[in-house]
């Protein structure tokens, strides 16, 4: 048998850094050339976020508690053995969830055409 032929070129092993060394630092942000990230003026709890969040686009919530109700209440109907009721409210968490994806599209075009402060 043919031995095969090695390529001429010398393998390059890939170059072993330092033990220890990082290439980046985990506890600051990645610097990207082009990129100018946008500081927060404050650091907001979750209640604040979650009632600024609500005070801008109120029907996001009222469609989440709608489509958890009707979960709720369809699965417990099914468990009593009520197939009719349970079918009509897991009808009507469709619907609800359809109302919270349309409030959450309304509500980004409406943030959308703000005025940037």
């Amino acid at each position: 048998m043919a031995a095969a032929a090695t390529p001429a070129v010398p393998d390059k092993a890939p170059k072993m850094q330092a033990p220890g060394h990082v290439p980046f630092d985990p506890s600051q942000a990645p610097v990207i050339e082009g990129f100018t990230p946008i500081t927060l003026a404050k650091n907001e709890s979750f209640k604040e976020k979650f009632m600024r969040k609500t005070k801008e686009n109120p029907f996001v919530p009222i469609g989440c508690a709608a489509t958890a109700g009707a979960l709720i209440y369809g699965l417990r109907a099914f468990h009593q053995g009520k197939t009719r009721q349970s079918q009509l409210l897991m009808r009507g968490r469709i619907f609800a969830q359809g109302f919270t994806v349309v409030a959450i599209i309304v509500g980004i075009f409406a943030t959308s055409l703000k005025p940037k402060q």
